[in-house]
């Protein structure tokens, strides 16, 4: 994690709150009398900035929406990937295995009340627990998008891929070394033995290639 000056940590927050406003707001067009967005993403920002993560940050929300931007011409409704971004590790507990479940009945509670549809509630909450498995359907474009950003980091260039793994391992500090080392090793393994890792023309293109080579060199050094 890198420290930041007050006035730094105070833009991203604004820039972030800024964010949902506009992702919301442009999901509940037509809506009336909606109540006032900032709240809902202070409650999530401030889940963002629970002191169990390390990797699952607010630097991790802003990457998977940064990258949501980037493929946002090939899902049918960006702007429910994007809340669905904000919800899919506001739940986050290392040491459970329900955190995807929990993100989603969080969404399931608050966006009906942040004036937010029905049918665009249960897309949302879809999305975030399709986080559990990354499988979208083919035909599934807003779970693609979401998919593809959510595991880009595994195409990042060496030293953020490093950082990455490292934040990995200390949200998962109080697992003994041996253990993790077999648990990280059996994970890797299933994504290689995926046919592919990304579900977006652009994810195949551009992060398909980079992200197996990261993953098959961090297996090779977690089994050596």
């Amino acid at each position: 994690m890198t420290d930041r000056a007050p006035s730094a940590d105070h833009d991203r927050s604004a820039d972030l709150r800024a964010r949902w406003a506009r992702s919301l707001a442009a999901a509940r067009a037509g809506t009336t009398d909606a109540p006032d967005p900032l709240p809902y993403a202070d409650n999530l920002l401030a889940r963002w900035a629970e002191p169990q993560r390390r990797y699952h940050t607010t630097d991790h929300l802003i990457a998977v929406l940064d990258h949501i931007d980037t493929l946002a011409p090939h899902a049918a409704d960006p702007d429910l990937v994007r809340l669905a971004a904000w919800f899919h590790d506001a739940v986050y507990l290392p040491d459970r295995s329900e955190n995807e479940e929990r993100s989603a009945r969080l969404a399931e509670r608050g966006l009906p009340e942040a004036g937010l549809s029905p049918a665009s509630t249960a897309e949302v909450a879809r999305l975030v627990r399709l986080t559990v498995t990354h499988a979208p359907a083919g035909d599934d474009t807003n779970g693609q998008v979401l998919c593809d950003a959510d595991l880009a980091i595994l195409a990042a260039p060496p030293e953020p891929y490093a950082a990455y793994t490292a934040a990995v391992r200390e949200e998962y500090g109080f697992v003994p070394e041996d253990a993790f080392r077999a648990g990280r090793a059996a994970v890797l393994r299933q994504l290689l033995e995926l046919p592919r890792l990304f579900h977006t023309p652009y994810g195949e293109r551009e992060w398909e290639t980079r992200a197996r080579a990261n993953l098959e060199a961090e297996l090779a050094q977690l089994t050596s």
